[in-house]
């Protein structure tokens, strides 16, 4: 049961990091809007594809799990 507990306390607070990250992510100006980023618009149709801002964010994450595994 101790195992359990521990899983759903690392769920808990995963999602709480992630939801205060998607309160503040709208007060940075830069996020979503990188030269990379993919806009297409139509008369009743726009498709948004956040290509530079999906490598950057996979990066930074990759960059922030590699350094907490290390030993």
């Amino acid at each position: 049961m101790a195992h359990l507990g521990k899983s759903l306390l690392f769920i808990a607070i995963t999602l709480a990091v992630v939801g205060i990250s998607l309160m503040f992510a709208g007060k940075l100006p830069f996020l979503g809007k990188l030269p990379g980023d993919i806009v297409i618009q139509k008369k009743d149709f726009t498709f948004y594809f956040p290509l530079a801002t999906s490598l950057i964010l996979s990066a930074l994450f990759s960059l922030i799990l590699y350094l907490l595994g290390r030993k």
